[in-house]
């Protein structure tokens, strides 16, 4: 059965006020305008994660234009997809005092602007300040709402919903890649960028199709969640938030208290507006000023108060083991599925494959049969009978494998199968909110799906340059493959430790409280 975040959640003690008020689902969950989100999402892969796959083609613009080394070229396209991932914990918290629609649309603008200030590039240097910074953190304040509300809209088909909305990464790969390649060589790369600027502003009107659930919706969405499963998996995970609730519960009286006082600071506000009709229009527009700045202090306070507190306050999402085992995980995951699209290229002209491989390139079976893992994995688990959890583990056991044993694959087709896999298992990156919301809920998704994503940035940053590093070293492929395999491996042992240890605390707990 489905482990939902009932099973292995991570709650703040808020489900037994809601369930105390049973309210009539909402009807765009799970479907209604959940749909137009999951179109939203997807549009969002396209222009964001499409593009980044497609840099490679302005990459090669770069190196003939400014005459640098490939390595201080290659830090441009590493800035800007590391960025997009790593400033994941700090959206968080523009989404916590603004909301997913106005951050989004704010990153739409931001990357549109990165793109278009790049076409003015005199060195690679500058391409790191607007490239790299400017349009990779638009890009972030885009990517992680898109994720964050498709969690929210959707309960019983999250996984599919995530599937599809992700499908557009591999679409966008395919898309992205022909339009820059066909405006580099009609109009030039600067101007390709100029009018790629322009494309992304497409991303304020995906971020304006955000629109937010009420409160009444997020209520009614904890009844609209599938029946629990007992496993033993669902059980391990279960103590995880059992911990966290005894320890530290996030107490309501003092921000109740700081609620009464924000809220008389706005009543004599307005009683003085209202009291004061007669006098000077300049007064009043000062009195409205100052309305207007009392209720932002009060949106950025409150902001603040659940960003702060979902990292370093007393039911701080780090004090969930299992969540922290996630997170070293993440921090090997993503370079292990990086790493192939840089180096099969090279393993290919070491074996003397190039002109099978131009038929058909490696890359692009990894591409393609993405697309397909993503939207399958998402199906089978969302089944009645399966565990996400179990559908996430089996994925990463394959891919793992797969990395471990490429290097020893020598001919195009016994490469080609182990590309497939790769492609197929890594379809689990559809699955990777829907694991954070069982983890920790749907309402710290945003902040801890945000360290998710920070930790892929990490890995997706120094994995490739590692693995170059290496190369520089051995002289072979082989041992980036290896080392960045073994790696995956620690990553999954820890996913593996911790239920387990989870599980054989309170047993100790209990024996001990025997014996007094």
């Amino acid at each position: 059965m489905y482990a939902s975040r009932e099973d292995i959640g991570y709650d703040f003690g808020d489900d037994s006020k809601a369930g105390s008020k049973p309210i009539k689902p909402n009807p765009n969950i799970d479907g209604g305008w959940a749909w137009m989100i999951v179109l939203s999402s997807f549009l969002v892969h396209i222009l964001i994660m499409g593009s980044q796959m497609a840099l490679g083609i302005l990459n090669m613009e770069w190196l003939e234009e400014f005459n640098q080394s490939r390595g201080l070229t290659a830090w441009v396209s590493s800035l800007s997809m590391g960025i997009t991932l790593i400033v994941g914990p700090f959206i968080g918290l523009f989404i916590s005092m603004c909301g997913c629609r106005k951050t989004a649309i704010i990153g739409g603008i931001l990357n549109a602007l990165g793109w278009i200030l790049s076409a003015y590039a005199s060195n690679v240097h500058y391409l790191f300040l607007t490239f790299g910074v400017t349009a990779g953190v638009g890009s972030g304040m885009v990517y992680l709402p898109a994720v964050v509300m498709v969690g929210q809209y959707f309960q019983k088909r999250r996984a599919l919903a995530q599937g599809l909305s992700t499908t557009g990464t591999g679409f966008g790969a395919f898309l992205m890649t022909a339009l820059l390649k066909y405006l580099c060589t009609e109009f030039g790369w600067r101007n390709a960028m100029f009018i790629q600027g322009a494309i992304s502003l497409n991303l304020c009107v995906c971020g304006a199709l955000m629109r937010p659930l009420s409160a009444k919706s997020v209520v009614s969405e904890k009844y609209g969640a599938r029946s629990n499963s007992e496993d033993n998996q669902a059980k391990a995970l279960s103590h995880s938030a059992e911990t966290i609730k005894s320890n530290g519960v996030l107490s309501e009286e003092p921000e109740k208290k700081e609620e009464a006082t924000n809220e008389e600071v706005l009543d004599s506000v307005q009683h003085i507006e209202i009291g004061g009709k007669s006098r000077s229009g300049r007064n009043m527009y000062g009195l409205r000023i100052l309305k207007t700045v009392s209720q932002l202090t009060v949106t950025v306070r409150k902001g603040f108060a659940i960003w702060y507190s979902s990292y370093f306050g007393a039911a701080s999402l780090f004090t969930n083991r299992v969540f922290v085992a996630f997170i070293i995980w993440a921090l090997f995951a993503y370079s292990s599925f990086v790493i192939p699209f840089i180096h099969l290229p090279e393993i290919v002209k070491q074996y003397n494959l190039p002109s099978q491989n131009n038929i058909f390139p490696l890359t692009s079976i990894i591409a393609i049969v993405h697309i397909f893992g993503k939207v399958i994995l998402g199906i089978i688990s969302d089944l009645p009978c399966i565990s996400t959890w179990n559908v996430f583990l089996m994925a990463n056991f394959t891919l793992v494998t797969c990395i471990l044993t490429l290097p020893l694959m020598q001919t195009y087709v016994s490469l080609a199968v182990v590309c497939a896999l790769i492609g197929f298992s890594s379809g689990y990156f559809s699955l990777m909110p829907v694991v954070t919301e069982d983890l920790v809920g749907t309402k710290h998704l945003a902040n801890a799906y945000g360290i998710i994503i920070c930790a892929n940035g990490i890995s997706a940053l120094l994995g490739p340059p590692f693995a170059g590093w290496i190369y520089d070293i051995t002289h072979k492929y082989d041992f980036s493959f290896y080392i960045s395999g073994l790696l995956y491996m620690v990553g999954i042992i820890f996913l593996l430790i911790q239920p387990c240890i989870q599980k054989k605390q309170p047993r100790e707990k209990s024996t001990e409280e025997a014996q007094v």
